[in-house]
Order: structure tokens, then sequence, then C-alpha cells
């Protein structure tokens, strides 16, 4: 029934709902322009509105609009006028800033925890690592470490203007990313420990989204967009960790699997008769190269779990293994190639299975990759598919340590270019 008020306007019970509707699309339809703009200024920036207008095929009013809700959420800011040859009065440059907007990527390892906080534009704003020696340590006191860790992190963010979008934390293990919880982690000796329930109880902002997810994903999320390998659609990157993940981007995309545990190479099982893996399985690829491997056969008196030990970060246990090498050590040369060849033997596989056109080598593998990849790319040739080999090399990241960290602050990013509206309005949108 038709309920008409004195003004005119009807209130039945259709009417309210088809305003709500177009309500929501109209939000909906917003949201979506403001992420076009925003990424078209974030990779071709900068240009001024009407360039934004023909790239974006939005008119040049809406383009107006929606510049002046970036500028408002300090996403977009001017530059000045743009020269661009043509005819007429130049138009103002715009550009992609995000320099008040920060994005932070934490990580639990092994031996350490670490902490990279960018803006939004990918510039690095704080970079740290301190070792812990997570492996000997309860969950709640690795926990309670990272939740300082972020923290701190996010107070130095405070006190340079910079408002935190969000933390991603990479962990390595079988991650339940709709929860937060990780599943397990057999380096860590974690099972079902929630993460993102623990971090949410820290002192810092409770509207902060915190996402966890597994480190060699985001390390291959970091590579693929930043790294050596950069837009490379077909490649698979390996940690070189006490465990040794793997993170495989596919046409593009990051292989997740049904259940996000795509990519848990190191338990690919490569030597039937060889040692027990911190999963409890004989013989899995991460007991051959791992960096555990590498320091029980190089440095076997400082090998991981012998005894009580001062927490070494892996950069100290390579300088060492370096340091023994240059003054001629001979068990670190025939150490690094045994490392190599099972190198080779794993990544034969994934080449077999995934078809890559580059390999990345992560973590330790990567500062040792010259020594490594000889060894690792003979026994590839040996054992991979003629045709997939031939096309496939090895790489070392540039990322270093820091490719989780890096990783998973670029989610944070990719979640704001998604969404700008969920940057909050920090300033009054300009008029005109």
């Amino acid at each position: 029934m038709d309920h008409s008020r004195a003004d005119g306007h009807t209130t039945d019970s259709t009417s309210r709902g088809l305003s709500a509707g177009v309500a929501a699309d109209q939000a909906t339809v917003r949201r979506s322009n403001l992420a076009l703009v925003l990424r078209h200024l974030s990779a071709h920036g900068p240009c001024s509105r009407s360039a934004v207008a023909v790239a974006t095929g939005l008119n040049k009013t809406t383009v107006t609009s929606l510049v002046g809700e970036l500028q408002a959420r300090g996403l977009v800011k001017e530059t000045g006028p743009q020269h661009a040859g043509s005819v007429g009065r130049p138009g103002v440059a715009l550009v992609l800033d995000g320099s008040r907007v920060g994005a932070l990527g934490v990580e639990v390892n092994v031996d350490y925890i670490a902490a990279i906080a960018t803006d939004l534009a990918g510039r690095v704003l704080i970079d740290r690592r301190i070792g812990f020696d997570a492996m000997g340590s309860s969950p709640d006191r690795s926990l309670d470490e990272l939740a300082r860790m972020v923290e701190r992190t996010v107070a130095d963010l405070d006190r340079i203007g910079v408002t935190l979008a969000g933390i991603t934390v990479a962990v390595p293990g079988l991650i339940d990313t709709t929860t937060g919880t990780v599943v397990v982690a057999p380096n860590l000796g974690w099972h079902g420990v929630a993460v993102a329930e623990r971090l949410s109880q820290a002192d810092i902002r409770g509207d902060i989204p915190i996402v966890v997810d597994n480190d060699a994903n985001l390390a291959a999320l970091a590579e693929y967009t930043s790294g050596v390998a950069a837009g490379t659609s077909d490649l698979v990157y390996l940690t070189g960790e006490v465990g040794v993940g793997g993170g495989v981007i596919s046409g593009g995309r990051l292989l997740g699997g049904a259940d996000g545990f795509a990519g848990e190479v190191g338990h690919l099982r490569v030597d039937p008769n060889g040692d027990q893996c911190g999963c409890g399985r004989i013989g899995c690829w991460e007991t051959k190269v791992g960096l555990a491997a590498l320091v029980r056969m190089a440095t076997p008196d400082h090998a991981y779990g012998t005894g009580r030990q001062v927490v070494r970060d892996p950069e100290e246990r390579l300088a060492e293994i370096e340091q023994r090498r240059a003054e001629g050590d001979p068990r670190v040369d025939a150490a690094v190639a045994e490392v190599g060849r099972w190198l080779g033997v794993g990544a034969a596989t994934l080449v077999n299975l995934f078809n890559p056109r580059v390999i990345v080598l992560g973590g330790y593998f990567a500062r040792l990759a010259d020594l490594l990849i000889p060894a690792a790319q003979e026994e590839l040739a040996r054992l991979g598919m003629t045709g997939a080999v031939e096309r496939c090399r090895f790489a070392a990241s540039d990322l270093g340590f820091g490719a989780a960290s890096r990783g998973a602050a670029g989610v944070v990013v990719e979640r704001a270019l998604s969404d700008p509206t969920t940057i909050a309005i920090r300033c009054p949108q300009p008029q005109g």
C-alpha cells in the first residue's frame, strides 16, 4: 500500500527498499571509481585531471569530485602545472601521495622477528629486525615479543605523523587466513595459535585491521611486484630460512590452493633414508637445504639445538660461515656443494610441476647464490624436463630476509588502493 505524505513523498516499503538499494549501488560505484583513479595515478602519475578522465573513461566532473575526496583522505596531492606540449592552459599534475598513511608488515621466524613499515607509495619508513629464538620459546612468549615489536613500530609511526592503515603478519606455516590463526608451524612448534586475536590485544588502535598469512606467499608477492623478477607472470620464490617455504605465482596470480596451503615445498620428500623433519616426517627437502642443514654441516659446533647458546640472527650465522670459508675450512665448500645439489633436486620437481620462468632464491640462498646456483643448475638440468628447464633460470633476491615483511606491508597497500574509503578523511575536501 502507498502511504503518501503531505510533502508528496511516499513511504511504502518497496520505495524504501529501492532507495536503500540505489544508495548502496551508488556507494559501490563511487568506491570502485575512487580505486580506479588512485590506481591510475599510482601507475601513471603525475598526470592532470583531464588525462585521468581520458584514461579512465570517467567524465571530468566526476574525476574532479573523486580527486577531491582522495585529497581529503591524504592519498593524492598536486605537484604543480603539467606542460605536455599542448596548446592552452596547462593542467595541474596529480600524484599518489599516501605519505601520511602507513602499512606495516611484520614477521616472526625461527630466529628473528622483523618489521617493515612503508607509506602507500611503497617508500620504506621503518625497517628493523631483532634476533629471537622462536624455536626455543613458547608461542605466548613469541607473541609477546611480536606484540612489543608492533607496539614500538606503531608508536614510531605516530611520532612522525603517519596513520597506520593495517598490519599483516608473516609466519612460516599453514595459516587459516579467515581467522588469522596458525594451524601448524612445524619449525616454531606452533599448533592452533591465534595470532590475530593476540595482536588485537596489543597497545595499538583497536580499529587497525590485522591479517596473518604464510611468509613464503607474502615474499613471493613482494618479488612479483618489486623484486628482481618483478612482473614475471610465472615464478617460484624459495624462502631460504631454517625451514624452506615456497610461494608460487602462476599466470600473474598467487597460487593458494583450496585451503590456502599451497607452496609447502619444504616438505616434499626427497630422501626416504634422510633425517627427521620438524614436521615429523622423514627426508623432507628442507632437511637437506634449510639453513639448519647448512649450519650443521659447515659449523657443527654452532648447529641449531646444540645446547645453550646466544640467540643469533641468520645474518650472523652466514657471516661466520663466510669467515670460515675465507680461512680455508674445507667443510664449508663441501656443505655448500651438498646444499646446492639438493637445491637442484627439489627445483627440478618444482619446474616439472609449475613450469616457472624464474626460481627466485631468497633468504640465505640469495646471500650464497653465486656458490649455490652452479651445483643447483647442474642437478636441475639433469632431472628436469628439458624444454621447461631451458626456459627457467635461478635469480638471487635483492630483498634479503625482509622479503616476507615487505610483501606483508604490500598487502596493506593493496587493500588501500582497492578501497580508498578504508582510509579516513583527514581534512575537508578542497572546494572548486
